[in-house]
């Protein structure tokens, strides 16, 4: 593909445009941060992590354009670093921020394809993740000579990824993904905070795999995906946010998306949904009163045998 003509393109709007997905990205990463670093203690897989999220403009349709817009020489730099988490508390990751080494590699001697290339950057978010697990700290070099050393903390084994395009909110048993054009975005962050929470549930939960052990029909789907409404106010409050924003988050989206992003036939009715979230808010409460947080792991009923593995029908 030829070189563009970059005296033809308007920097500043692809500037904005970059700014403006971050802009997603860090309410996206500043909520799954504190659901996940909240949630820690009572998680099964958790992980060692500082909240930090790159950029690999190799990844982009047009990195060379993103580098001028950018005003970058090579292709790493911070994307996010997510609210109250190391990085940002060490105040070294400021978005766009050029990164030329990471804990002892520089990422941009990787091999990559000439644009939409991720792969590379997903290397480099397990290569840090690597250091974490084996050294404790992570070293970072950045353009201007600089450099930062990093001590991570617990939190639940999930990745949190904004996605390119689409409006779904999906999880996949080690992410969770939104599309950029996932409406729950315009809502405040304490009510997001509520769609963010239903998709990590369903991966602290090992739904995936419940899934892919027991069957997908519509039966089995319903009930994973109430014990993920279930558990979004547990996870909410142990993240500090009040619990009755799960709530306020399935009748906020509930009559106008019901059947959309949450398919009809795999899950209750928007009201019945709420209801069921409503009906965990008492012993929540109560918990929290109590032990000051909500020992979901403990307190918790399941709606399925996570222990289970026979295939059931299909079709049911």
């Amino acid at each position: 593909m030829a070189t563009p003509d970059l005296d033809d393109v308007d920097l500043v709007a692809e500037r904005a445009a970059i700014e403006h997905f971050q802009g997603l990205d860090q309410k996206l990463q500043d909520v799954g941060w504190k659901l996940a670093r909240g949630n820690a203690p009572f998680c099964t897989r958790f992980t060692l992590s500082i909240g930090l999220q790159l950029q690999d403009l190799a990844s982009y349709g047009g990195p060379e354009i993103a580098r001028a817009a950018l005003g970058m020489t090579g292709d790493f730099a911070v994307q996010t670093a997510a609210r109250g988490s190391p990085s940002a508390l060490s105040h070294a990751f400021p978005k766009n921020r050029e990164v030329i080494q990471l804990a002892g590699v520089d990422p941009n001697t990787w091999e990559a394809e000439d644009r939409h290339y991720w792969q590379r950057l997903t290397r480099a978010h397990d290569w840090i993740d690597d250091a974490l697990h084996h050294r404790g700290i992570a070293t970072f070099h950045f353009a201007n000579g600089e450099t930062a050393q990093i001590e991570p903390v617990k939190v639940c084994a999930t990745r949190f990824e904004l996605a390119g395009e689409g409006k779904r909110a999906v999880a996949d048993g080690q992410r969770v993904v939104l599309g950029m054009n996932f409406p729950g975005f315009a809502y405040d962050e304490e009510i997001f905070a509520g769609a963010v929470a239903h998709e990590l549930a369903h991966n602290l939960l090992g739904h995936r795999k419940w899934l892919e052990a027991n069957g997908e029909g519509r039966r089995n789907v319903r009930r994973i995906e109430r014990e993920a409404d279930r558990l979004m106010p547990w996870l909410m409050a142990n993240a500090g946010y009040d619990p009755q924003a799960a709530y306020r988050f399935m009748t906020t989206w509930g009559p106008k998306h019901d059947g959309g992003l949450f398919r009809a036939r795999t899950h209750d009715g928007w009201d019945e949904r709420a209801e069921f979230i409503a009906a965990e808010l008492p012993l929540i409460k109560e918990l929290m009163e109590r032990d000051g947080s909500a020992d979901w792991s403990v307190h918790f009923t399941r709606e399925i045998d996570p222990n289970a593995g026979e295939k059931v029908a299909r079709g049911d």
